[in-house]
């Protein structure tokens, strides 16, 4: 058993019980960037305790039944205790397994919301209907989780698909799952337009952003210039008679580069043109919160062996091989023979070997 980890638990539960009085500090209640900061840092040191206090209830248990089996006589209590100490000694592993991630830093975007964009690549016409077969593939992957998905822009194909789309994703822990799709996705099938049956290789490129927070980053608003225009679309009585959509331009400076660029963003997700400009500041804030946070990735990828979640957003990540059924993902060499389902939005043991591969990581740079 890991007594050891105890110890490591113990400056836990210290800073648990200060960040509980913390919390209904009137001063601190007031300063809301600091408040959301420590409620949230609040909930995840209280899974840490309450699996510390799961984990010391298994050990005096399991030492009870030990002590049992030394001074005891009686058959009965004997086979009683030995059956205990068994079940106690076989989940303990786990129970350790469970704590030691508990106790790694989660990545602070985690539970964040998420900005999904998608993107034709290379390959003309068939990279932007392969755009659209993984738009449709996300859009039911949330659909299961219980997880709403709102299309902020999108520019279509001239035949079918699109050449981008971009959507909000909010629920629980989006961008958490989300954040491994991020990087260039490869189709190889046989394009509805080729007569000769051969197979061809296109691609679409994938962007997880995490959706920042309004005081996660600062933007001067009176230096954004807004246009309004028509909205297209499906019907409705103001369909090119009202300006609905909006655009907006923003000078920015990158912290990181020193060097200014412009920000171009639209939204015609509504016909409410207050509704449009309310969401493109959203994605505004999560552009500007996603470059700089970029730096902070960077450091992350310099000390990891391979990167799985944060890696460079230009590598090819996925392949979706059509005539052979297969779905390749490249980071951990992994192959599915299940493409449709896959395609059908069953992404959910890939994602999940994809968290194991990369918890293993942070595992073994803690030290734990």
């Amino acid at each position: 058993m890991d007594h050891s980890l105890i110890d490591k638990l113990e400056a836990f539960y210290i800073r648990f019980k200060e960040i509980g009085q913390l919390i209904t500090d009137p001063e601190v209640i007031q300063d809301m960037k600091r408040y959301v900061r420590l409620t949230k840092e609040y909930k995840d040191l209280e899974a840490v305790t309450l699996a510390g206090d799961r984990y010391k209830a298994a050990l005096r248990a399991l030492e009870e039944a030990r002590a049992i089996l030394t001074s005891e006589e009686d058959p009965e209590l004997r086979e009683m205790a030995e059956a205990e100490a068994e079940e106690l000694e076989e989940r303990m592993p786990q129970m350790e397994q469970d704590i030691k991630m508990l106790l790694i830093p989660a990545d602070p975007e985690d539970g964040k919301n998420a900005i999904l964009e998608i993107r034709g690549g290379t390959g003309g016409d068939e990279a932007c209907l392969f755009a659209g077969d993984l738009f449709r593939m996300y859009a039911k992957f949330c659909e299961k989780r219980g997880w709403r998905l709102d299309i902020s822009s999108f520019n279509e194909g001239t035949a079918g698909g699109y050449k981008e789309v971009v959507a909000s994703v909010s629920g629980n822990g989006v961008y958490g799952v989300l954040k491994y799709e991020s990087g260039v996705h490869r189709v190889q099938r046989v394009p509805e337009t080729e007569t000769q049956g051969r197979v061809h290789t296109s691609a679409a490129t994938v962007a997880v952003l995490p959706e920042a927070e309004e005081f996660d980053v600062q933007i001067n608003e009176g230096e954004i210039k807004w246009d309004t225009f028509r909205s297209g679309g499906a019907g409705g009585q103001n369909v090119n008679k009202v300006e609905s959509g909006v655009r907006l331009r923003y000078v920015w400076k990158n912290p990181n580069t020193g060097v200014a660029e412009e920000i171009l963003i639209e939204c015609t997700e509504t016909r409410d043109q207050p509704k449009n400009k309310e969401r493109a500041l959203a994605r505004l804030r999560s552009r500007i919160y996603d470059m700089e946070h970029q730096k902070y990735l960077d450091d992350i990828s310099a000390k990891r062996r391979t990167m799985v979640s944060t890696g460079d957003r230009s590598a090819k990540i996925r392949t979706y091989n059509y005539p052979q059924g297969r779905v390749t993902d490249h980071r951990i060499g992994l192959t599915l023979y299940n493409l449709q389902a896959v395609l059908d939005g069953d992404l959910d043991e890939v994602i999940e070997k994809l968290q194991i591969e990369e918890n293993t990581e942070r595992l073994k740079a803690s030290g734990l």
